[in-house]
This record gives C-alpha cells, sequence and structure tokens, in this order.
C-alpha cells in the first residue's frame, strides 16, 4: 500500500498470556476474550484492515483503569482506549495485540457548573447524551463532529465538525484532564480556570495525543448558552469558487455564522437521492446563524448579499426550527448519503485542512483530480476554516482500484501541505496518516518521539499510532 501502511508490530506472547489471567480474575465477565469482542473493538469505519486486541475490559471507575495500567505496565502488555469506535485512521486497532480498554460504562457527568459555563464529565459520556443532561440548564456543549462520539475520544483526536468556525475545536473547549500514566497513577493536568500561566500546558499534551501517552478518565469542558435563536439557510453557487468565495468573504466581514459547510455537486445528488430532497445540484453553502430573533436575521441578510456577488442562487433562509432540523439532518447523513452512490464499493473518507484563502484553490485542484482520476467521491467542508473532507468509493478487492485511491490519497495530502495546510483537519493521525504527519512536522516529529519515550517507555499505551517510533 502507498500510505495505508497498517503493520503488526511485536507481540508480547509471553506478558499477553499472563495479563489475560490477571484480569480475567479481576474482571470476571466485565474481561471477554471473545472472537465477536475482540472484533467489535478493533472495527474501523474505513479499509483499513482489523487488527484485534487479544481481550476487552470493560472499566466502570477510575480504580478500574489503575489496575488495568499497572496490570499491563507490569507486564510490558499493549492498552488500547475504545470510546464508541467511530474513529476513521485505525485509532482502535491492536497493531501488537494486547487489550481494549472500553469505556463505555464510564458514562457519568461528574459536574456541572452553571454559573461557570463548565463541566465535568467521564470518557464514555457521548456529546449526545451530555447535551440532553444539559437541555434544562440553558446550556450546551457545541462541538459537533457528526457522529455520536464519546467526549474521551474526542479529546483523544481533538476532534472538531460543524460547529467549529464559532464554537472552536475540542483543544478550545477542554480545560482540564485528569490521566492515568504509565505507573497507574492518576494526574490532573489544569484546574477549572479559564486561563492559567503555571507550567507547561499539560492539558494540550494530551488532548490529541490519541491515546498514546495515557489514559483519559475525566474531561472537564467549556460550555455554552443555549442560544435565543437559532435560524439556518441554504444557497447554491454557480461554482465551487464562487462558494468558497462567499466563504472568505463571510467570515473576512466578521459574520459570525454558527456553520457553513460546503457540499460540492457530487455530494448534492447524494443527499438529494438519500434524504428525498430537492435542491439544484451545484456547490452548495449550508449554513446556521445563532444569537436574538434580531441578530440572526441580520446575519442572515448580510450572507444573503455576499452571496449574491458571487452569483449564488436565491438564499433559502428559515426560522423555523422543524425546517432547519430537517435541513441539517441532510447535511449529517452526508456521509451515509455518498455510500448510497455505489453501495457495492468501499468508502475511505479522507480530510485536510488549509489556510481559508486557499481553500478555493485546493478543493478545485481536489476535483480536477477527482474527475481526471476517474474516481467517484463527492466533498463535503467545513468550509469555515478551511477543512474538507472526500469520500473515496471504490473496489477495495481491486488491486487497481486500491493502487488508484491511495494515489489520489497521497496526492491530497501534499496538496494540502504544499499549500501550508495539514494532512488532518480533525480525522487525526491513526495509522492511516503516518507518512504524512512526518512530512508535515519535519523534525519536530522527534521531539514527539521523545514526549512518547519518556512518558511511555515500554510503548503501551496505543503503539502504532502517530508515528513510527525506530
Amino acid at each position: 500500500m502507498v500510505m495505508r501502511d497498517v503493520v503488526a508490530l511485536p507481540r508480547n506472547e509471553e506478558g499477553i498470556a499472563a495479563v489475560l489471567g490477571i484480569l480475567k480474575q479481576a474482571f470476571g465477565e466485565r474481561f471477554q476474550t471473545g472472537q465477536s469482542f475482540r472484533e467489535q473493538h478493533a472495527h474501523t469505519t474505513t479499509y483499513l484492515p482489523a487488527q484485534l486486541p487479544d481481550g476487552v475490559v470493560f472499566v466502570e471507575n477510575v480504580d478500574d483503569v489503575k489496575a488495568v495500567v499497572r496490570t499491563c505496565a507490569a507486564h510490558k502488555v499493549p492498552m488500547i482506549p475504545f470510546g464508541t469506535g467511530t474513529s476513521l485512521e485505525g485509532h482502535v486497532n491492536a497493531p501488537a495485540g494486547g487489550i481494549s480498554i472500553d469505556f463505555s460504562r464510564m458514562n457519568r457527568v461528574l459536574d456541572v457548573n452553571s454559573e461557570d459555563l463548565d463541566c465535568t464529565v467521564e470518557p464514555g459520556v457521548t456529546r449526545e447524551d451530555l447535551n440532553t443532561h444539559l437541555r434544562d440548564t440553558g446550556l450546551f456543549f457545541p462541538i459537533d463532529p457528526g457522529a455520536n462520539a464519546s467526549l474521551g475520544g474526542m479529546a483523544s483526536t481533538r476532534a472538531s465538525g460543524t460547529n467549529a468556525v464559532r464554537y472552536g475545536t475540542m483543544k478550545d473547549n477542554v480545560l482540564a484532564l485528569t490521566v492515568v500514566t504509565a505507573n497507574g497513577e492518576e494526574i490532573r493536568t489544569a484546574r477549572r480556570a479559564r486561563k492559567t500561566s503555571a507550567g507547561y500546558d499539560l492539558t494540550r499534551l494530551f488532548v490529541g495525543a490519541e491515546g498514546t501517552l495515557g489514559v483519559i478518565t475525566s474531561i472537564t469542558l467549556k460550555l455554552q448558552g443555549i442560544p435565543a435563536k437559532i435560524s439556518g439557510g441554504v444557497c447554491a453557487f454557480p461554482s465551487l469558487k464562487a462558494a468558497c468565495d462567499a466563504v472568505v468573504l463571510t467570515i473576512q466581514m466578521g459574520i459570525p455564522v454558527a456553520r457553513i459547510e460546503l457540499l460540492d455537486e457530487t455530494q448534492m445528488r447524494a443527499v438529494n437521492a438519500y434524504s428525498k430532497l430537492s435542491y439544484p445540484e451545484k456547490p452548495t453553502l449550508f449554513l446556521e446563524f445563532h444569537g436574538t430573533e434580531e441578530t440572526v436575521a441580520l446575519q442572515a441578510e448580510q450572507f444573503k448579499e455576499i452571496a449574491a456577488e458571487c452569483g449564488s442562487d436565491p438564499f433559502q433562509y428559515t426560522a423555523n426550527a422543524e425546517e432547519r432540523t430537517q435541513l441539517w439532518k441532510a447535511r449529517h447523513n452526508a456521509y451515509w448519503a455518498g455510500r448510497a452512490l455505489a453501495p457495492e464499493l468501499a468508502g475511505l473518507s479522507t480530510d485536510v485542512c488549509v489556510p481559508i484563502s486557499r481553500l478555493a484553490d485546493c478543493v478545485a485542484e481536489t476535483q480536477a483530480d477527482i474527475v481526471e482520476t476517474g474516481l467517484l467521491a463527492p466533498i463535503v467542508g467545513h468550509a469555515g476554516d478551511g477543512n474538507f473532507h472526500v469520500l473515496i468509493l471504490f473496489d477495495d478487492k481491486s488491486a487497481g482500484d486500491v493502487a488508484r485511491a491511495e494515489a489520489f490519497m497521497a496526492r491530497l495530502n501534499e496538496r494540502a501541505l504544499s499549500m501550508d495546510g495539514t494532512c488532518t483537519g480533525e480525522h487525526g493521525v491513526g495509522q492511516g496518516k503516518m507518512t504524512f504527519v512526518e512530512e508535515e512536522m519535519g523534525p519536530a516529529l522527534e521531539l514527539m518521539r521523545q514526549i512518547k519515550r519518556g512518558l511511555d517507555p515500554d510503548n503501551i499505551f496505543n503503539p502504532g499510532k502517530i508515528f513510527r517510533l525506530t
């Protein structure tokens, strides 16, 4: 394979055998070694081959996590944290075998501080569960990657999503973590204060580390007030460049859009077919505005003027909650809509991110590459921050098709890097992007390796992810 070079790492057979026995005795039915459990905890939503753990432990509290970490550390056996399994780059694979730590039962909201607009949750809490819990407080957690991911997983991959243009990403919304480190002790990376100058920023070190430095046991998050009014709209454009120009002008004028999503012609065709809609099959922007009734109307009017200057079709605006929900349901179903274009083919979802001024160039060149390569690959993007996704549909049983898809992937990543962008805006590195993070980070990657060796000298925390140690 060109870049998805998933490899098996050396297994510690003696240590694994010892750990399986110890954990079975300690956890009873909460420790499983059956094939179906192991397969469920190595599945991946892209075409990377599954690499199964040797056992799955369902932890229920911090003491459970400490016990697992101490046992695995004593026998030098790998551990792979598992939230909901929605990651896209092989993050939950076990290339050296080992133990999958399932956090689905650590799903408590520990504390909500309404006056301070923050909360503390266990890592197994999903974003939808948290917002259901917060509903009566008038607060919500804004990061929305689409999938109902666990908050521990979202912190580990530095996730973001459709609301990032206004509310930022996980790195902007995590105030503090507790983490069990290689010695089996729990540390706290920060307090709840909104800012600090006290030493190294350990919170940001673990946010985005993909479980390679320790095991997250709680997350303290910023919250937002539920807007008094939410409105939305959709607008088609004659070209991708025109749509991207409208995005850039909207951001430059300081219009505080909450979401501004770009779907290309192919994706709009897929959305119409899947959700039984009748939008024009042109490059299209989906938008959402948060504020008061007056401010959201003003924001919509300002965007409408910008869109018209860029040659758009009429802006379809709605303040009706049901209509807005239907609109965004269509956007959130974009992945499944894309897959439905050719259900017999495999789907490989990837993302890159570039400075917003280069978004039009990057998307246009990518579209031209798709046509030239003869691929079926719809594009959808978080246009407000320069991040876009490509869903490559291909025959994973055909060596030629695999090679063609991977060569396209390589060019996509190289294109983003040539524009001073990144090989992944929100999917993370995992196993699938290791080749390109080497190019992106250059000599700084060795500093990452030094941090990894310092905090995890035996390479037992999610090994084989982000970078190669050798």
